[in-house]
């Protein structure tokens, strides 16, 4: 780490988990080191399935499919030449499991879940999740799904603890159409979209000039 006093501050990405009634977090995951890559596909969502619909060819009826995939890395050698107890204990396991719980409903749901099956309940609300947050920089904090998480680990300690992993991440972007103008998540989506169109209108504007055209024919 450089001591340089004019270094800028790194900022890190990572995942907020909010709950989805107060909105407030219950659990932030920072990513140890930020990904050198993020892969995001937007699929554009037309109207029209059919070739030569005129009246539809220019409609969008939603926003896009957003996806994000990225590779993170978590390294335990920073914490093992500062000591830190905890790794030496149990590697990396904790970071792992901050970020395995987010697909697991809690036990205590499914605690709760079989005792009203046991009780006769016929019918059982699907257990709900922490609203999930990527946060990317203050202008991209993202209401998400995970739909792909992969983790391979690479180096244990003489416990057989992991002290070295990849993990895979894949996400979908939530929309107003998912979630709703009321709920939070759609709130934050909109204050996404919005920040997306004030970037787009501050980049600088090209012209016809520059693409070899005086008009459009």
């Amino acid at each position: 780490m450089t001591s340089f006093p004019g270094s800028p501050k790194l900022l890190k990405g990572g995942i907020v988990l909010l709950d989805p009634d107060s909105g407030v977090p219950v659990q932030i995951v920072v990513l140890q080191y930020n990904p050198d890559t993020l892969s995001r596909t937007l699929q554009v969502q037309g109207i029209g399935p059919e070739p030569g619909d005129r009246l539809e060819a220019l409609r969008l009826k939603s926003p896009p499919l957003e996806t994000i995939k990225l590779e993170a890395e978590i390294d335990a050698t920073d914490q093992m030449e500062l000591n830190d107890a905890t790794v030496a204990q149990l590697g990396i396991y904790p970071q792992l499991a901050a970020l395995e719980v987010m697909v697991y409903p809690t036990s205590a749901q499914l605690r709760d879940n079989n005792s009203q099956s046991n009780s006769g309940v016929l019918e059982i609300a699907p257990m709900e999740a922490p609203l999930s947050l990527f946060v990317w920089s203050q202008v991209r904090v993202l209401p998400m799904r995970l739909t792909e998480f992969s983790i391979t680990e690479e180096a244990f300690d003489p416990n057989l603890n992991p002290i070295r992993a990849k993990v895979s991440l894949g996400m979908r972007v939530l929309t107003v159409n998912d979630l709703g103008f009321a709920h939070k998540g759609g709130n934050l989506f909109m204050a996404y979209l919005q920040q997306k169109e004030q970037l787009a209108r501050t980049g600088a504007q090209g012209s016809l000039a520059a693409l070899g055209l005086r008009g459009i024919p």
